[in-house]
């Protein structure tokens, strides 16, 4: 039985829309559009993030002042103006994507998404107190919730494993793609719209992720680059595209130590409507990362057609499937290898173009927003039974 749900979404994580959290709720919601015929949302929007959402026209925008937008404000506002919203406004579900923020009182069924569990990967990936609290605090918090929702298998896993969460509360549900933004052009003219636009006029290697060390492995790459370059004598150039991060200084000290500084650009944040046709202009994406709960770059830059290098740890494995040439990402000579293998064989990118053109078509938003739905009405319903005072609504 279908039933009518009123649901709410924080979106206070989206960090001004440059993460990955942030394209993960642009794209589900988004998708989750096409239900609201039969389904009430509400959207919890910080007031400068407002214009973000102008495409959600038929989901009810709930403003949330800008002084909760600091992390520590905002966790304590999703603890308590949160739950008191909820109840105020009937609502049935409320889904925070992102476990810095799950909620602790129970006013309506609660939806986790957890993208990765990185504190418990990657030891030196915050400052004691971040580890603390996605260690210790988010633990209890992930165990109050009435699902989550992992976006891979082995971030599944890691929930069930961590946490100590029964794997039936858990629902693998897969991040989508936007194929009416990633899709493959002609790369003449994107290779000229980049050295217009950019300043790209060689072959270039194309790395998206945010300048976070060491979890992005940005200087292990530019080591790695070096010694291509040394090598090689190529004319190929590596172009990072992200916002500064965590010891982002160490990764801009590499870059001004290399004697080939000159061939590494650092773009910054790369708007939305610019990065497919970046993704276009490269001739190689390279992903490298030493830890990914997903990793949606490697299948935007496939679904446009760029052949992929990538590691395989955490999910990427699953992601990118047998579509990529696999690196090892802690082994310098093995990067090194590969760049130069990629750079001098046009037959094989060629290759690796066919397969990821081919896996980037098993993902997709509508797939991940129907699943997610399915998820929605399942807590929604468990919560009336164990809490009768409210009582769903059938369609």
């Amino acid at each position: 039985m279908t039933f009518n749900v009123r649901i709410g979404i924080s979106t206070s994580v989206i960090q001004r829309g440059k993460t990955g959290v942030a394209q993960y709720v642009f794209g589900l919601v988004e998708a989750l559009r096409r239900f609201a015929v039969h389904h009430d949302f509400a959207l919890f929007v910080l007031e400068q993030d407002r214009p973000l959402f102008a495409f959600a026209g038929e989901f009810e925008l709930v403003p949330v002042s800008e002084r909760f937008r600091p992390p520590i404000v905002n966790i304590l506002w999703h603890q308590t103006c949160l739950p008191n919203a909820a109840l105020a406004l009937g609502l049935e579900v409320v889904h925070v994507p992102s476990y810095r923020r799950l909620m602790w009182p129970g006013p309506c069924a609660r939806v986790a998404t957890i993208h990765d569990l990185g504190p418990f990967r990657l030891a030196a990936k915050y400052d004691w107190r971040r580890m603390f609290y996605g260690r210790v605090i988010v633990k209890h918090l992930a165990q109050r919730q009435d699902a989550i929702i992992a976006v891979s298998r082995s971030t599944a896993r890691d929930i069930v494993h961590f946490y100590g969460i029964p794997i039936d509360r858990v629902s693998v549900i897969h991040n989508g793609l936007d194929h009416n933004r990633f899709f493959p052009s002609d790369p003449q003219a994107a290779k000229g719209w980049a050295a217009e636009r950019f300043g790209l006029r060689s072959p270039f290697f194309l790395y998206v992720a945010r300048l976070e060390h060491p979890d992005k492995n940005h200087v292990r790459l530019i080591d790695a680059f070096n010694e291509f370059k040394r090598e090689t004598h190529s004319s190929w150039q590596i172009v990072f595209g992200g916002s500064d991060w965590h010891g982002a200084e160490e990764i801009h000290r590499s870059i001004q130590r290399s004697p080939f500084a000159g061939d590494i650009h650092c773009l910054g944040f790369v708007k939305d409507s610019e990065l497919p046709g970046l993704y276009r202009a490269a001739d190689v994406f390279v992903y490298p990362s030493l830890f990914e709960g997903f990793g949606l770059p490697p299948i935007e830059a496939m679904a446009c057609g760029c052949p992929v290098m990538s590691s395989t740890v955490g999910s990427l494995g699953e992601v990118v499937g047998e579509a990529a040439l696999v690196v090892q990402p802690e082994d310098r000579t093995d990067i090194r290898e590969k760049l130069s293998r990629l750079a001098s064989t046009p037959a094989l990118r060629d290759e690796l173009r066919l397969k990821g053109l081919a896996n980037a078509g098993c993902f997709n938003w509508e797939k991940t927003a129907r699943d997610t739905m399915e998820v929605y009405q399942k807590a929604a319903a468990i919560h009336c039974k164990v809490n009768p005072r409210r009582a769903l609504r059938a369609a």
